[in-house]
């Protein structure tokens, strides 16, 4: 019984996680600063939450190849999906971001000789069929840049994925925090080169962005997944790219263009659907009495 409440508390503290990475591209779009400065800022404080929260929880801060692995593929995969909110839809760039499980894939095949399976090969044609109806969007747009900075960082969200492995949570802990503060220094040149123009409206936003769209998200992420099991999350993290260009295109009146918006629903049911298959056809190769 107490296992089950604690999976459910892991599902719900996933699902918040979600829904509030979600609203990025509300905030991101309403900044007139280079998405260098807002990544730099945002981590900053987005740092602060996730040590104050260590500190709190008497975690121990680990520094290991996994934990530092981490930290630089998420400060990389931060930094890029804010630069691509500048340089294309936020549609675009979260939905791009969301092929994370296909580069997972790809790269576990290619480095840890894991095989492919026909379901990986159709799951692979299909989403990038789907990522190519973006491009054909942006090549009418002007976003392509914009779109293959998006991509590079779902690129750089699949090799975080790989990093976490089977680690408990002061590492998942500690890699966020290094994280944040990797991505806080890359933007310190920005910082002093752009002069951003600091106003009351733009403060606000960057610390709800650092406070409540990153810090408290990714505390919630680490504590959860003891729980949640990765399909879980995995099916859990397509609520981001369904509810951020909703957001967007509510408050901000940015609508992505027709190909996009098919790509989008290609990619996230694509995506969706073979995690599904993929676990469910684990569980049959399971001999029984095995969890």
């Amino acid at each position: 019984m107490q296992s089950k409440s604690l999976h459910m508390r892991g599902v719900l503290e996933v699902l918040l996680c979600s829904a509030l990475w979600s609203i990025a591209g509300i905030f991101m779009k309403q900044i007139p600063w280079s998405g260098f400065v807002i990544a730099s800022l945002r981590s900053l404080i987005a740092g602060c939450v996730a040590a104050i929260y260590m500190i709190w929880r008497k975690k121990r801060f680990v520094v290991n190849r996994q934990s530092v692995f981490g930290a630089v593929t998420l400060c990389f995969t931060m930094t890029l999906f804010s630069v691509a909110n500048k340089m294309t839809t936020a549609a675009n760039a979260i939905v791009l971001q969301f092929t994370s499980p296909i580069w997972v894939m790809a790269l576990s095949a290619i480095f840890l000789k894991k095989r492919f399976h026909k379901s990986d090969v159709i799951a692979v044609v299909v989403t990038f069929g789907g990522i190519a109806l973006f491009f054909a969007d942006s090549l009418r747009s002007g976003n392509l840049a914009g779109n293959l900075v998006a991509l590079a960082s779902g690129l750089t969200f699949g090799c975080y994925y790989l990093s976490l492995g089977d680690c408990e949570e002061n590492v998942r802990t500690s890699s966020i925090v290094m994280a944040n503060a990797l991505t806080f220094l890359i933007g310190i040149p920005f910082l002093l080169t752009t002069q951003p123009v600091f106003t009351g409206r733009s403060i606000l936003f960057v610390v709800i962005l650092g406070i409540f769209q990153l810090g408290i998200p990714y505390v919630l992420l680490a504590h959860g997944a003891t729980w949640c099991p990765p399909l879980v999350c995995s099916l859990l993290g397509a609520v981001e790219p369904l509810l951020n260009p909703v957001w967007v295109a509510i408050f901000d009146g940015e609508m992505p263009g027709v190909f996009a918006l098919v790509g989008g629903v290609v990619v996230i049911a694509t995506i969706v659907v073979w995690t599904v298959y993929k676990e469910k056809k684990e569980q049959t190769a399971q001999p029984d009495g095995v969890e």
